[in-house]
């Protein structure tokens, strides 16, 4: 992509960039009362049957997923003009999605700027190995890599791994701002669920949240995970590595139906996400639409979206996602044609 591309497709965006307090209030207030009112509806359900309690629990995990996205944009400083806003709501929705604001906005910020970066991969995002990396591998690495990225262990260990346990210490590099505010999200969560745990009771409260959670971090991970993990993507070494091109050619619309679309505040159109943070998620779509190079995409949907699965390691010759199985006949061609 060309200089003056790059430039023309940043002009674009301007417009969008600009936040509406009106309708971030309003964001907040049709995300927090229904997560309350359906948390509420799936505690008075359990009295009746538990089959009448899993349809709350997954509405209300997804309302959590919409929580989440407030979170998000309050960490990029795109949900209200003042930053102290972004701070106090952030930690909030931070508190309710059990992710400390301080902490994730770093590690998220920096997944921004180094996203589809080889030799800048750790922070922010998943394990990726490329085919020469994996072949090089020691066998506990390998062990380890293939355990990582099972599904079952992705989506099924994981978000307890990471929202339960991973978010719950300060990171070595942590600065006072950061360590403080990751106790105070802790304390805070402990005493929400203290109290709920009070008046609802231990056994019926673990019932209710335990599930819920699951769900939603599940349906969070995924999200991240089949936005960048698609056939196609884009990976380079720092000396080649574009920005933009990390964010329009390394980030995928995922396209949604309209009903999840609005529950995932509009994270599927991740490519203008990335291409320019700032932009609030009520204004994703309508910068998607008003670029034709943003449209051209790599375009996903929930049914294409599966095929991610299968995808293991980064083949930096084809510059694409490969299997475990075709690494396995690349590194045999390799080593048939060094030993001719």
């Amino acid at each position: 992509m060309s200089n003056s591309n790059i430039a023309k497709l940043k002009k674009e965006m301007a417009p969008y960039e600009k936040n509406d307090t009106r309708a971030s209030v309003k964001q907040v207030i049709n995300t927090l009362v229904p997560l309350v009112i359906l948390w509420y509806s799936a505690y008075l359900s359990i009295s009746v049957s538990y089959w009448l309690t899993i349809p709350f629990l997954i509405a209300t995990a997804g309302f959590l997923v919409r929580t989440f996205i407030i979170f998000h944009d309050c960490c990029h400083q795109s949900f209200f003009k003042n930053k102290k806003a972004n701070e106090i709501v952030g930690t909030i929705t931070g508190i309710l999605t059990l992710v400390p604001y301080q902490q994730w906005k770093n590690s998220h910020n920096t997944h921004h700027a180094t996203s589809s970066n080889l030799d800048k991969r750790g922070t922010g995002d998943m394990w990726l190995l490329t085919v020469d990396e994996y072949k090089d591998a020691s066998i506990g690495t390998k062990i380890g890599y293939r355990i990582y990225r099972n599904p079952i262990v992705m989506l099924g260990i994981g978000p307890l791994a990471v929202f339960a346990f991973q978010y719950r210490f300060n990171t070595k590099k942590a600065r006072r701002k950061e360590r403080i505010n990751l106790y105070v999200t802790n304390f805070s969560i402990v005493a929400l669920y203290a109290i709920l745990s009070l008046l609802v009771g231990w056994q019926t409260f673990v019932m209710l949240q335990l599930p819920m959670l699951l769900i939603s971090g599940m349906m969070g991970i995924w999200l991240f995970y089949v936005q960048h993990q698609f056939e196609d993507s884009y990976f380079e070494h720092s000396d080649e590595w574009s920005y933009v091109q990390a964010a329009v050619e390394g980030s995928s619309y995922y396209k949604l139906p309209k009903v999840l679309q609005w529950i995932t505040g509009n994270i599927g159109f991740h490519h203008v996400h990335h291409l320019s943070p700032r932009v609030p998620n009520y204004n994703l779509e309508k910068a998607h639409e008003s670029s034709q190079p943003l449209q051209k995409a790599t375009t996903i949907t929930i049914a294409t979206s599966f095929k991610s699965l299968r995808y293991r390691l980064w083949d930096e010759n084809a510059k694409k996602f490969v299997t475990f199985g075709e690494a396995k006949r690349i590194i045999k061609l390799e080593n048939d044609l060094v030993k001719n």
